[in-house]
């Protein structure tokens, strides 16, 4: 199989520069993650997904369920480093996959929330460079400087408690240093200092760099891809996603909420609305009364619903992403289709007493006017067949 850089995609910042993770391996690397990245990001078809970096304050940060799309669509997801770590411990029961001693450290309760991660960095335009500290390094240079002797237990401590103290904006070594000298004897200062100077690990660095190549490895292998856990997200996140999601119309990417706004303004909007409104409410009803489609229903539907369109099957891939969907949506919908239609078919036993399909024809031609036109022309109908006798 050819690889594409597509395969794997790294959402990158601070950690490390885009550069090194392309030596890793081909992949293509997104700036630090925001709320919605990781759906847009499913446009490109990736068979794994790396998330190291990723925004905390001042925009919203990656949700978890876009995560849990990205693994119900097949595709493996790897955490790690930052973000990715914070994100892998809370998932990892779902299928994420966490690498690196700072995965480690929030899985098992020593680091707890995302200040232990968090730095001030520069922007894109300078790299995403590091400008502060983050409380992770701190904690992997006090080990360090254990196992080294240059620091005891109550030594390493006292570090690590000074960096915490310290708004992670401000966070630099020379702060920390400062903040934790009254609690280091002098020997201690100055076995530190000494120490220090030959250079300190950078873990999330480190944990970053084995996070993509985890992934790399992964994508290296190209196992099938095998659909996860099929998931019932919330209207609000099905609403979120479907504004914050990305369209691929041929090499061309474009806003799926622009799509929405478009559409919205279109002549036929609240027909559209109307229809996709009654299927919804109808296949939900039908769940509701333990229906359920067979995998023959669906397939039938599918069918129906590509020889409607009379799309060739070798731009089935590419018609699809121009509308939004891929082969987990669209089967999703024609369920839906499906559902739908076994409660019309069955409609009359649904309810007590329920209504025919004789009775909905009626309504629906006298509401139209159309059971008028067809009275009418039996009646005129009818006249001329008196006139002839």
């Amino acid at each position: 199989m050819k690889r594409r850089s597509e395969d794997l995609v790294v959402f990158l910042g601070p950690s490390l520069p885009a550069a090194e993770a392309r030596r890793i391996a081909p992949c293509t690397v997104l700036p630090p993650a925001r709320q919605g990245d990781v759906w847009r990001a499913l446009s490109l078809k990736p068979r794994a997904l790396v998330l190291v970096d990723g925004v905390f304050e001042a925009q919203p940060s990656v949700w978890h369920h876009e995560l849990l799309a990205a693994l119900e669509a097949g595709v493996a997801v790897f955490g790690g480093g930052s973000m990715g770590a914070l994100r892998a411990a809370e998932l990892s029961e779902h299928g994420v996959v966490g690498v690196g001693r700072i995965f480690g450290w929030y899985r098992d309760g020593v680091a707890v929330d995302d200040s232990e991660v968090a730095l001030l960095h520069a922007d894109a335009e300078h790299g995403w460079r590091p400008l502060t500290v983050p409380l992770v390094n701190v904690r992997h240079a006090a080990e360090l400087a254990r196992k080294a002797r240059v620091l005891g237990r109550l030594g390493a401590q006292a570090l690590v408690d000074a960096a915490a103290g310290i708004f992670y904006q401000e966070r630099t070594w020379t702060r920390i240093r400062e903040a934790v000298e009254p609690a280091w004897t002098r020997p201690v200062r100055e076995a530190w200092d000494a120490w220090f100077a030959g250079g300190v690990e950078d873990l999330k660095r480190l944990d970053a760099i084995e996070c993509v190549r985890a992934g790399a490895e992964f994508v290296s292998r190209a196992p099938p891809m095998q659909p996860g856990a099929r998931r019932n997200p919330s209207s609000l996140v099905r609403r979120r996603r479907l504004m914050e999601d990305m369209t691929r119309v041929g090499s061309r990417a474009v806003d799926s909420g622009r799509v929405m706004e478009l559409l919205r303004g279109a002549p036929d909007a609240a027909a559209w609305a109307e229809a996709g409104l009654r299927r919804a409410l109808l296949a939900g009803w039908a769940r509701s009364l333990g229906l359920d489609a067979t995998e023959e229903e669906i397939a039938a539907e599918e069918a129906e619903w590509w020889n409607e369109r009379k799309v060739r099957a070798s731009r089935r891939e590419a018609f699809l992403a121009a509308n939004g969907l891929d082969a987990l949506e669209l089967r999703r919908l024609c369920e839906a289709r499906a559902l739908e239609r076994l409660a019309l078919t069955h409609a009359s036993r649904l309810l007590p007493d329920g209504p025919s399909w004789d009775e909905a024809l009626a309504s629906e031609a006298r509401l139209g006017g159309q059971w008028e036109q067809a009275a009418r022309a039996l009646a005129e109908a009818d006249d001329t067949s008196d006139e002839g006798e």
